[in-house]
């Protein structure tokens, strides 16, 4: 007994000397880590190099490593059952706003210890290079400058909490379609200047604890086994110490990944496991060294944050979301960017309006987010008719119509009208291992609904990308009637009745729906063909039928006519935009006429806009009196669009993308897909991205980078510099007086941009390179202080690999958009 209870005092010594394990020098958990590696088996240190359940690394009991949790992010806790929703990370990005970027990831943080999570696989840092890119809403925009101080805070925040943030995905993951495949081919310079900033921002200042590669290669190499990315950048050059881990499913070879900086396989160790790497180790191939390297990365890290330990004491579940949940709001009320308010239509004066008409599927139910692996399944949200609705009270009568749209419940598609040639129920499937229906069919069979919506649901016995199926039977309805038929499909699909091909969207695309009109008779036997192809990434094609109900969207316009306002929610959804493919670079053309339906009865319409970026915006703009981007306002996104319609907040949030009038103005429209299907994307573009491209062309875009309306005005003033020269190791402040002129109190955004006037390479006419957002009363003004460096001067010299910093002129700028420059001056750089 004497002795048991010694072992229990020595136990509990052990676990109070844990409680403090943050104190831990790091030479102590050096110390400590080596230890562990030592006493591992080879089998042991292989298996944990894989991932495990998925979601976890790898626990050894008899050691004491326990397992570590991950969970999807980066706007929420996935994978644990409800969590909260938060806006997509653009609408951070539009926000401007540091602190609360900090405050973000602090919530995610505290949700993640009380669901007993560790590691959250966030912030996502791409770049937005076109509107189509199916993750864009997850990213920060089009400027490495604002995706660093974004992902700075927000790291900073999470991390504050002891959770490990993940940067991802690493790197030039600027596309969603055929990402396993293609090639993002760019130089050094535009690599570093535009695609990798925000993360050696969140290696250098953040010190993140881990980073995840991307699906894609880079100049011909994978991520998941480029030397050059993973060890010469991140791990030589940035003095990265976390771990590098894959996305879900991205090792495509064991041992060059294992020997070319990758530590961690997601989900399992499909590739890097015994089996593979035993025999390299044996024959010298690969170094037990860089194992040992890959544990002490993973370990080290764990323990740095204390994970050994805590992982023991789970936090609490919240009892009290108060804090998380404002924070949500405050995002979705920061975020949302104003762009056009025709003759002040907003804010809404609820003493002059009787009715509304809330039109739209994006109205109700609520759209909070996109798809993929950072969709959130909310504890609550609040859909913008609710909100309306909430804050329109007893005296406004508010009616609601869905208008035109295919979004259907998922019973829609199992239709019973179909059958094959033989009269069986269904159509009969001819499925080819190619994405052009060549050759003869691989194998056939008889489908009973055409409702499918992964690869392996169609791709049997072959690989799950580049396949191609046709469909064929017979339609014969019981009631003679107009029918609306729907296809929906990833990628594409035409559909032909009686031999007419009467649908047709045989493109790479993300899941898009199409529908027709068609009158059919009763008994009549109509034959059907439908033809679908799949070319990377996601896999999806639907096909049902119904008799058709009325005019859904003369019922809206009627309803509109005989409102005081409209308001129309317009936009994409996660069943559109999200992750594994891409979008449309436009709304749906049933969408674009039913908003100028409803212009032509109603002049006051008020747009709000779900989307990751543009969405054809100027085919449609001149049918709107004013427009709102939500982008994906999360939980609580219906609250925050009413409060800003009707006056309770002031729009503050700032676009942190460059909207062009049309696709063919913006700098990848000849650059973003594979044109010649090499499964290389070449970005011809270079650094000259985003607003730096309509700088350089002289374009026009149709909303600027850093463009946002607020109902109140603000003037710039007595800019300043407290010197007017800069030398290497110095530092230079810049103050002006900003006043809000209005008769409301807002918050500005103010943008400091950078040009060099003479430079022996070709540079940006401008660039951001700091910004601050002020809170300002009905007639208060106040000094603001902005400090540059160097670094804000400089450029990524290709002879240096390194950066550099011309001697010579340079213009300051003050601005309110990156085309509205209120204020210059000039600095000497030594």
């Amino acid at each position: 007994m004497k002795t048991i209870l010694f072992f229990l005092c020595l136990l509990l010594v052990f676990n109070n000397a844990c409680q403090n394990n943050k104190k831990m020098t790091d030479s102590q958990i050096n110390t400590r880590v080596n230890n562990l590696i030592n006493q591992m088996t080879l089998d042991e240190k292989l298996l944990m190099i894989g991932g495990y359940k998925e979601f976890s690394i790898m626990p050894i009991k008899r050691l004491g490593i326990p397992e570590m949790h991950m969970a999807d992010g980066p706007i929420g806790v996935r994978n644990f059952g409800l969590s909260t929703a938060y806006p997509a990370g653009i609408s951070l990005a539009a926000t401007f706003n540091s602190e609360l970027a900090k405050a973000y990831g602090q919530c995610i943080a505290k949700e993640a210890k009380a669901k007993n999570v560790q590691i959250m696989l966030g912030p996502a840092l791409n770049i937005y290079r076109a509107p189509m890119c199916g993750r864009n809403f997850e990213y920060y925009g089009e400027d490495p400058f604002l995706t660093s101080r974004i992902a700075v805070n927000y790291i900073n925040g999470m991390q504050g909490e002891g959770i490990i943030a993940t940067a991802k995905h690493f790197a030039c993951n600027n596309q969603e379609f055929d990402r396993n495949n293609v090639s993002s081919d760019l130089d050094e310079r535009t690599l570093h200047e535009i695609y990798l900033p925000s993360f050696e921002a969140s290696v250098k200042e953040a010190h993140v604890g881990a980073v995840m590669n991307s699906y894609n290669l880079v100049n011909g190499v994978h991520t998941s086994q480029s030397e050059y990315l993973l060890n010469t950048i991140l791990k030589k050059e940035w003095d990265f110490k976390g771990f590098v881990m894959s996305d879900w499913g991205s090792t495509y070879n064991g041992l060059a990944a294992a020997k070319n900086g990758l530590d961690l396989e997601m989900p399992s160790s499909k590739f890097m496991n015994p089996d593979s790497l035993k025999k390299a180790i044996n024959t010298g191939k690969l170094k037990i060294e860089v194992i040992n390297d890959k544990i002490f990365r993973m370990l080290s890290t764990c323990m740095r944050f204390g994970l050994f330990d805590t992982i023991s004491r789970q936090t609490p579940p919240i009892k009290d979301f108060s804090e998380i949940n404002q924070v949500a709001l405050q995002t979705a009320l920061e975020g949302t960017v104003l762009l056009k308010n025709e003759n002040n239509l907003l804010p809404l004066d609820k003493s002059k309006i009787k009715s509304i008409a809330v039109l739209g599927l994006n109205a109700s139910p609520a759209v909070v987010g996109g798809g993929g692996s950072s969709a959130i399944d909310p504890y609550h949200s609040v859909s913008i008719l609710e909100g309306i609705k909430k804050i329109a009270g007893k005296n406004i009568k508010v009616n609601f119509s869905g208008g035109p749209g295919e979004k259907v419940l998922p019973t829609f598609f199992q239709s019973n009208n179909f059958t094959t040639e033989n009269d069986l129920p269904g159509l009969t499937g001819e499925y080819f291992a190619n994405d052009n229906l060549e050759g003869k069919p691989n194998y056939t069979r008889v489908d009973r609904f055409i409702n499918f919506s992964k690869p392996a649901q169609m791709a049997i016995g072959f690989n799950e990308t580049n396949f191609s199926a046709r469909w064929t039977g017979k339609l014969k309805i019981p009631q003679t009637g107009k029918y609306h038929i729907v296809v929906s499909g990833d990628d594409g699909y035409r559909l032909f009745i009686n031999g007419k091909k009467v649908i047709d969207r045989w493109v790479e695309q993300g899941e898009y729906p199409s529908s027709l009109l068609i009158d059919l008779q009763a008994n009549k036997e109509n034959s059907i063909k439908l033809e679908y192809f799949q070319h990377g990434g996601g896999a999806a094609i639907r096909m049902s039928h119904e008799l058709y109900k009325g005019d859904a969207a003369l019922q809206a316009v009627n309803m509109a006519e005989q409102s005081d306002v409209t308001i129309v929610c317009i936009g994409f959804d996660s069943s559109v935009e999200g992750e594994g493919s891409d979008r449309p670079f436009s709304i749906p053309v049933e969408q674009i006429n039913f908003i100028k339906q409803i212009h032509e009865v109603n002049k006051n319409v008020i747009i709000v806009l779900n989307a990751g970026g543009n969405a054809g915006i100027g085919t449609w703009i001149d049918d709107v009196g004013a427009l709102l981007h939500a982008w994906y306002p999360g939980q609580d996104g219906g609250t925050a669009i009413a409060q800003l319609i009707f006056g309770l907040e002031n729009p503050s949030g700032k676009l942190p993308i460059s909207i062009e009038k049309r696709w063919e103005d913006a700098a990848t429209f000849k650059s973003y897909y594979d044109n010649d299907k090499t499964k290389h994307v070449k970005y011809n573009e270079g650094i000259f991205l985003g607003y730096r491209h309509f700088d350089i062309k002289n374009i026009e875009p149709l909303y600027p980078f850093g463009y946002g309306l607020s109902y109140t005005t603000f003037e710039y003033s007595n800019l300043n510099i407290s010197k007017n020269s800069l030398n290497n190791d110095g530092t230079v402040t810049i103050t002006a007086d900003i006043k809000n002129t209005g008769k409301i109190t807002g918050k500005e955004i103010v943008q400091l941009y950078i040009s060099e006037l003479s430079s022996s390479v070709p540079r940006p006419l401008k660039e951001l390179k700091s910004f601050i957002k002020i809170s300002l009363q009905p007639g208060e003004s106040k000094q603001i202080s902005l400090c540059i460096d160097k670094m804000a001067l400089s450029f990524y010299d290709i002879k240096m690999h390194n950066w550099k910093a011309e001697p010579g002129d340079y213009v300051i700028s003050l601005g309110a958009s990156s085309r509205d420059i209120r204020l210059k001056t000039t600095l000497k750089y030594k």
